[in-house]
């Protein structure tokens, strides 16, 4: 399975398929109330004015995971880093290497693009998460509950 996951970049006709996992996040965090966006806004703050982006997990080119990342700055580290805001995976292809695969292609990314980081958060109710995070060498910052991947775990899990 883990093979055949694609990631691909999203592009302005993805807008409803864009919707449609926010909402299926917002669905599973129980904070489906807290969803107030509408296409014409998420086109011009993702494609316009390019203030974050998405790509998709695609498996047998259907879509069944998303991400939307944008860029933050450390001033500890004095670089930038990438801030993870929503990763979300359809239930059916959880615990089959997407949300993996779309991790392991973030942290290529701030790789190669110089960064120190790759940081989000969680909350601390989502167990299944949690887990996974730290399975994948994430530190937890328990006083912010952000998880961060930098260093030898970014390199090795940002090594293509």
């Amino acid at each position: 399975m883990k093979n055949s996951v694609l990631i691909k970049p999203a592009s302005e006709k993805d807008i409803a398929d864009i919707i449609f996992f926010i909402n299926k996040l917002a669905e599973y965090e129980n904070l489906s109330d807290k969803v107030q966006l509408n296409e014409k806004e998420l086109k011009k703050w993702l494609f316009d004015e390019k203030k974050a982006e998405v790509v998709f997990a695609a498996v047998n080119g259907i879509k069944v995971g998303f991400a939307l990342y944008f860029t933050n700055f450390s001033t500890f580290l004095g670089k930038p880093g990438l801030y993870l805001e929503d990763l979300y995976v359809l239930e059916e292809f959880r615990h089959k290497g997407v949300g993996k695969t779309i991790l392991k292609y973030l942290c290529s990314k701030a790789m190669q693009c110089g960064y120190g980081r790759v940081e989000w958060s969680c909350l601390n109710w989502n167990k299944p998460s949690i887990d996974f995070y730290l399975n994948m060498g994430a530190e937890a910052l328990n006083d912010w509950t952000v998880y961060r991947l930098e260093g030898q775990c970014l390199a090795s899990l940002g090594d293509k």
